[in-house]
């Protein structure tokens, strides 16, 4: 269901406000979480041309992240940017609970079987298309592998497969997986304003610019005594207690059938990654693109070449 979404009262500027004024608030009730996100509605939905397009954001980021790809889409058909488990808006797993990425394809598949492909939901053979960011495209990945009856197209930017580990590493990554559950996390920082919240998203292992940082983190803030803390569940930066093989990785994109779009940022985190060959071949259907700018590229910086790719794959057989 959707509402129409009000100013933030943690808005950094009028520019955030207005990026994703054509979006209407949305929550999905799932029966262990309720997700929730942004609508982006069809422009024009008597001629939109293909399924809903589901958009999923990578990991400690929320569906601002599609604050500009977004109402480009929503020339296409109707937009859903999920803000995943302990992200953005939505709920944060039980206690005891952990983030498996499996838990995420399941949450995934039963917000599309329940809202977005159910008896009620119209045409395109109950198919939708997915547009992933980083944990996003994993996720999507996933889900497109193991439900290929629901996919039509598949888009992943800046990301291509799970994370894999070798089988020797299996019970030292459960050792520190262990031992950082049992140590817990430490308690949030408070920030004075979303400009200084803004400044240490800026920096870290993908580092954004301060106008993306603004656009992206005051879904991931709430107000904390005189200041602003993460609204982010702590327990996402846990290791996580298994992961996949490589073969593991390459068989799960082997399964995928949907024509899948792979963009490539020059300045990304996969730019320079060696071993990914394989992974890329071992795709059916797959058209590969580079584009400028870092692991943000849809974001951050000229999006307009992201943009154009991913419209251009979605319309066209």
């Amino acid at each position: 269901m959707t509402d129409t979404v009000a100013p933030s009262n943690i808005a950094a500027s009028s520019n955030v406000r207005e990026s994703h004024a054509d979006a209407c608030e949305a929550e999905w009730p799932l029966q262990h979480i309720t997700l929730a996100g942004l609508d982006w509605p069809a422009e024009n939905a008597s001629r939109a041309t293909g399924p809903a397009i589901i958009m999923l954001h990578g990991w400690l980021d929320n569906s601002l992240t599609f604050t500009k790809l977004a109402p480009e889409l929503a020339t296409l058909s109707s937009v859903h940017a999920v803000d995943m488990a302990g992200h953005g808006h939505s709920g944060h797993r039980p206690p005891g609970q952990s983030y498996q990425l499996m838990d995420y394809v399941a949450d995934v598949a039963e917000l599309i079987e329940k809202h977005l492909c159910g008896p009620e939901q119209d045409g395109h053979d109950g198919k939708i298309d997915i547009v992933g960011h980083s944990l996003g495209g994993i996720i999507g990945s996933l889900y497109a592998a193991a439900f290929p009856e629901r996919v039509r197209k598949l888009v992943m930017i800046d990301s291509l497969g799970a994370l894999s580990r070798p089988v020797s590493e299996t019970i030292v990554q459960l050792r520190k997986s262990v031992k950082k559950r049992l140590a817990g996390s430490g308690r949030s920082a408070i920030y004075p304003d979303v400009v200084s919240a803004a400044k240490v998203r800026e920096g870290g292992i993908s580092p954004l610019s301060h106008e993306a940082a603004l656009m992206l983190i005051p879904r991931n803030l709430r107000p904390e005594g005189n200041g602003y803390s993460w609204r982010t569940d702590s327990r996402l930066r846990h290791p996580s207690p298994l992961m996949m093989t490589e073969e593991q990785v390459v068989a799960s994109l082997e399964a995928i059938e949907a024509p899948t779009l792979f963009l490539r940022a020059k300045e990304g985190l996969l730019a320079s990654r060696k071993g990914l060959d394989n992974r890329a071949d071992a795709l059916p259907n797959v058209q590969i693109i580079d584009v400028p700018g870092g692991h943000h590229c849809h974001l951050d910086g000229d999006t307009r070449p992201v943009t154009d790719a991913i419209k251009h794959f979605l319309e066209n057989e």
